[in-house]
């Protein structure tokens, strides 16, 4: 598998990693979970991370390859320096991380592509495939850049990338719900959060110098079985995380959609 590249060096480049009482904030918070606030008056003020996927039309990349960097992308950007303590993407990243928490996924080709990388994120690479996280904000303030691009209507078939590197965390899509690559991409982008959360600090920040590098796959009905039995079963806390899950869009309410395997 191809290592996840991140931001290139250059304005607004990520800053450095470092397993620092920073990067501990930045994870225990993560491991609080998310949610708990409910929706304000105003729908205006929704919170929700806008997540870009670019999806050219001539080529378009495999939808594994893409849901991989979209979860290594919403993750990397909870860990970042920028949303802990004193950074400048704090007030922005706990005001969503501490509501009723959503994500929005769209696409992006060309030039529109181009504009998205201007806008406050992350991008991951995972072999040409590209998602970039945007730093949370209400909906009605979303950039206009970014509000235009498509949310619906664009899919990507599904493709057979093999077994996954034992090595890797793997996001195991529930293949029943037939979610859309962009449903997808904000389903696994939920699961990279809630793995990360619940692993040791250590083991999170090995994967943090990793890029966040994780397999994602389809799982069948008999395998997506066995895995709900870990998950009701109560075994592993720290090596298993499921998303159920809040049924605005395309499947319904408590809908088990993805379920993180640690290695």
């Amino acid at each position: 598998m191809t290592e996840p590249e991140l931001d290139a060096p250059g304005p607004g480049a990520a800053p450095p990693l470092v397993l620092d009482s920073g990067f501990r904030a930045r994870h225990a918070e993560l491991a609080l979970g998310y949610g708990g606030g409910g929706d304000p008056d105003d729908p205006a003020q929704v919170q929700a991370m806008q997540m870009v996927l670019h999806i050219p039309k001539a080529e378009p990349p495999l939808r594994s390859a893409v849901l991989e960097a979209a979860a290594a992308a919403a993750v990397a950007l909870c860990l970042d320096p920028r949303v802990g303590p004193g950074g400048e993407w704090e007030p922005r990243y706990l005001a969503w991380k501490r509501s009723r928490i959503r994500k929005v996924a769209r696409r992006a080709r060309g030039a529109q592509w181009i504009s998205a990388g201007d806008v406050e994120g992350i991008t991951i690479d995972v072999g040409g495939a590209q998602a970039r996280a945007l730093v949370p904000s209400p909906v009605g303030e979303v950039d206009p850049r970014i509000r235009k691009l498509q949310i619906g209507g664009t899919d990507l078939e599904h493709d057979e990338p093999g077994p996954p590197d034992p090595e890797l965390p793997v996001l195991w899509v529930n293949s029943a719900l037939g979610m859309t690559v962009g449903k997808a991409a904000a389903q696994v982008g939920h699961a990279s959060m809630l793995l990360a959360g619940a692993l040791p600090v250590q083991q999170a920040f090995a994967w943090a110098e990793h890029g966040f590098r994780c397999a994602v796959r389809d799982a069948e009905p008999e395998h997506w079985a066995r895995l709900c039995a870990r998950v009701n079963g109560g075994a592993g806390p720290k090596t298993i995380a499921a998303v159920r899950d809040a049924g605005f869009t395309e499947v319904a309410p408590g809908s088990m959609t993805v379920i993180a395997v640690a290695p």
